[in-house]
C-alpha cells in the first residue's frame, strides 16, 4: 500500500528549505513535516517528529550535519537520513556515510532525481548522485585488500555489498544479479555479521575504510 513519505529538512539557508518544502508538498505522494536551521534544533525535535526520510546538509552554523548524523543514530538507530550537499570530496563522503548517512546527494541535482531518491531511502536503497558513486566505486576498487573481515566475504556477497555501494535498492541488486529480493536479503544478513555491523550504511563504511 501506498504511503505518503513524510520529510524533515535540515539547512541553514531559509531559501532553500522553503524551496524544497514547498516542491515536497506539491509533489504527490510526499509531505515535508518540519524544517530547522540548524544541528541543534534537528536533534532537539526529530527524534519526536519521526519523519520518514531526513534531508541534511553538511556545512550548517556550529555542529555541522555530520556529527548531527551521528547524534541522530545514537537517537533514533532507525533513521533514514539523506545527506543534500555542495560538497564531494571523497573525506566528507566517507565521513557520512560512517556517521550513518543513508545517501549522499549533491544540491544541484533536479528536484525530480530528489524524489527519487528520497523513495530511494524510504524504501531501503542508498542513493547518491552519479558523480558520488563514481568517487565511492573507485576507492574501494582500487584497493582490493580490505582487511581480515573482508577476505571472509563470498564473491557473491561482494557483488552485494558493490551494489549496495554504488546505492542501489534491494530490488535493484536482485534484479542485477538475477535472484529474489529475499536472497539478496539473506545475502546482506550474513554480510552484516561478518563485518560485526547493523546497517548497510555501516558495512558500506566500513567496507570502505578498511
Amino acid at each position: 500500500m501506498n504511503k505518503t513519505i513524510t520529510v524533515s529538512i535540515v539547512d541553514d539557508e531559509a531559501d532553500l528549505r522553503e524551496h524544497i518544502g514547498g516542491y515536497l508538498q506539491a509533489a504527490g505522494g510526499f509531505s515535508c513535516k518540519s524544517v530547522y536551521a540548524s544541528a541543534q534544533e534537528a536533534l532537539d525535535h526529530l527524534p519526536t517528529d519521526r519523519p520518514d526520510v531526513i534531508l541534511m546538509d553538511i556545512n550548517l552554523g556550529g555542529m555541522d550535519g555530520i556529527e548531527c548524523v551521528r547524534r541522530l543514530r545514537e537517537l533514533m538507530p532507525e533513521a533514514q537520513v539523506l545527506m543534500l550537499t555542495v560538497f564531494e570530496d571523497t573525506d566528507k563522503i566517507f565521513r557520512a556515510l560512517a556517521a550513518g548517512a543513508s545517501g549522499y546527494l549533491l544540491k544541484r541535482q533536479s528536484p525530480a532525481k530528489l524524489l527519487e531518491a528520497i523513495s530511494e531511502v524510504r524504501d531501503g536503497g542508498s542513493p547518491m548522485s552519479a558523480s558520488i558513486a563514481r568517487k565511492v566505486v573507485q576507492s574501494f576498487r582500487s584497493d582490493p585488500a580490505k582487511g581480515d573481515e573482508m577476505l571472509d566475504l563470498s564473491q557473491r556477497e561482494r557483488e552485494v555489498l558493490n551494489g549496495l555501494a554504488e546505492g542501489l535498492a534491494y530490488k535493484q541488486i536482485a534484479e542485477h544479479l538475477g535472484v529474489s529480493i529475499h536472497t539478496v536479503r539473506n545475502y546482506i544478513r550474513r554480510i552484516y555479521e561478518k563485518l560485526h555491523v547493523r546497517s548497510r550504511t555501516e558495512a558500506v563504511a566500513k567496507f570502505l575504510r578498511k
